[in-house]
């Protein structure tokens, strides 16, 4: 009795697909739930199994052709048990019939056991440059702090690389002694690549017994058993499953190969305008994307292109130098944030008299503990309050969603002046600690901002940033707003002037400050009202005790 087997449903919308492989050819023998074909959807590559058993008559479709979903794939007829089983029968009388007579040519053969003292290999283990972080793909090498011969601790630092973010000191996720180094000092190493091999052991010699058989042929002490025309059981694969994100309905339509090209290339797929029928994307839409969003990094973020440059060599002498990665990366970044955030900036002055002399005080009681509190710490301690009292100052905005995300923690950002590049660490739980623990924190996490020693997580989840000047000079400044925050505080020299209080005039010490924001979340009045907040702060501490 024939049967045909048809394609079958494959997922809503799809109606048809592209056979890469036909798995059977006439006169094999299939089985239930066997794959019988290879097929290519819009979604997935996967493998058709078979809805019934039997032997297969006729094979309709090839590779290379596109099939609708209820075509017939090949038609089969049904084996009969019986001649099965006397088909199978016969066949294991033949290979039973083989055996002993292999066995019985190779009986006489001499069979040698020669004792083997084999010493026990160690295990080699490969250390690869981890995720350094978002968008972090690769680093370059500053030093290689370990050499051939060394024996490496767990966590202990064994290379030290420089991103877009910071320079830091990888450490070692594994032990063992350094058998060979893959990378030196001036190299780029991207996330992955193997940095240097390790033996994880060196000890220990096993005795083993070697079998040798002096003739060619083995002996087989198992019976055999042969099934003609029996295909091994397949599993259900789908290609590239390891790289594949799953497909989820309002995808964009578009081939697994075409997919995994927009994956290595780094583009959102969903993102590519489809030329095919429905909106289809292919390969050359993946192309013409990737072309126009290179011609757009070459033009300045408002549009207008880079116009290029004289050749200053003819105006006089010129040393070029390359942009370390921070540099590039803070270039980059800061462009980004000018351009897309409208900044505005509001200035005040606060009366910091008695606040200066109380912190003076202070840090003579502290000078034993070898703690030091700074203006910025003290400040740090009150943006914390102002943040509480102004929700929307600790947010961020999202105009593609057209949301506001709130934060409920309070992570306070501070600018750090280094020999390679501004670097913002970030103090977590601000609003937990007091201004002494805030001052050692800051000055530990800023020392090491400038030893390169800083790690990306210290670089991470900040909330609003504060910049401070005063110690170089000057009497205000705009700061650009660190997107994705909203706002960032600048502080300025302190410096006395005459003010008119009690019908007089007094020389009062005056910190000026600078708060740029985010005007498309922060009104002016808003920003007005957080800038008088923390002024008033500074000068009647009781105020974050009452209303922070």
């Amino acid at each position: 009795m024939s049967t045909e087997f048809k394609l079958p449903e494959l997922g809503e919308n799809i109606e048809s697909a592209d056979v890469l492989n036909v798995l059977v050819k006439p006169g094999d023998v299939v089985e239930l739930d066997q794959g019988v074909i290879e097929i290519e959807t819009d979604k997935a590559t996967i493998e058709v199994p078979s809805t019934a058993a039997g032997k297969v008559k006729e094979v309709k479709v090839k590779a290379g052709d596109k099939i609708k979903v209820g075509q017939t794939i090949f038609t089969f007829e049904e084996v009969s048990e019986k001649t099965e089983q006397k088909k199978s029968s016969n066949e294991k009388i033949e290979t039973q019939a083989e055996t002993i007579s292999t066995q019985k040519q190779t009986a006489e053969k001499p069979v040698e056991r020669k004792p083997k003292t084999q010493k026990a290999k160690s295990s080699i283990v490969e250390f690869k440059l981890p995720e350094l972080g978002e968008n972090i793909e690769s680093a370059d090498v500053l030093n290689v702090l370990v050499k051939p011969g060394d024996v490496v601790e767990l966590d202990q630092g064994v290379i030290e690389i420089e991103t877009d973010k910071a320079t830091i000191e990888v450490p070692s996720t594994v032990s063992g002694i350094v058998k060979e180094l893959l990378v030196k000092p001036g190299d780029k190493a991207k996330v992955g690549q193997t940095i240097l091999v390790l033996s994880a052991s060196e000890s220990g010699e096993t005795t083993i017994e070697e079998t040798k058989i002096v003739s060619e042929i083995k002996v087989e002490t198992e019976e055999p058993e042969i099934e003609k025309n029996k295909i091994p059981e397949a599993k259900p694969v789908l290609l590239e499953a390891s790289h594949q994100p799953p497909i989820i309905k309002g995808a964009a339509p578009a081939a697994p190969s075409v997919r995994r090209i927009a994956r290595e290339l780094g583009v959102d797929i969903n993102k590519v305008h489809g030329s095919g029928p429905g909106g289809r994307i292919s390969l050359d839409d993946v192309k013409a994307y990737v072309k126009n969003l290179n011609l757009s990094r070459s033009e300045s973020s408002f549009g207008v292109k880079q116009e290029a440059l004289p050749d200053f060599k003819q105006f006089g002498s010129i040393d070029i130098k390359p942009m370390s990665n921070i540099r590039v990366k803070t270039a980059e970044h800061l462009s980004y944030a000018w351009a897309v955030t409208p900044h505005v900036t509001q200035f005040d002055k606060a009366d910091i008299t008695e606040l200066e002399a109380l912190r003076k005080q202070f840090n003579q009681k502290l000078q034993k503990s070898g703690v030091k509190i700074t203006m910025t710490s003290i400040l740090m301690k009150l943006m914390a309050s102002a943040l509480k009292v102004f929700p929307q100052f600790n947010s961020s905005i999202d105009m593609e969603r057209k949301e506001i995300i709130y934060k409920k923690y309070f992570n306070i950002g501070v600018a750090v002046d280094t020999d390679h590049g501004l670097i913002v660490p970030v103090i977590k739980d601000v609003e937990k600690k007091n201004i002494k623990e805030l001052s050692l924190e800051l000055s530990v996490i800023a020392e090491k901002a400038r030893l390169r020693k800083i790690s990306l997580e210290e670089l991470r989840g900040g909330c609003i940033t504060i910049t401070n000047l005063g110690g170089i000079g000057g009497t205000s400044f705009t700061p650009i707003v660190n997107s994705p925050e909203v706002a960032i505080l600048g502080v300025s020299r302190g410096s006395f002037e005459p003010v008119f209080t009690n019908e007089k005039f007094e020389p009062r010490l005056m910190l000026p400050l600078s708060l740029s924001y985010d005007h498309r979340i922060i009104d002016g009045a808003d920003a007005a009202r957080f800038l008088r907040w923390l002024c008033e702060a500074l000068e009647q501490p009781l105020k974050i005790l009452i209303e922070g």
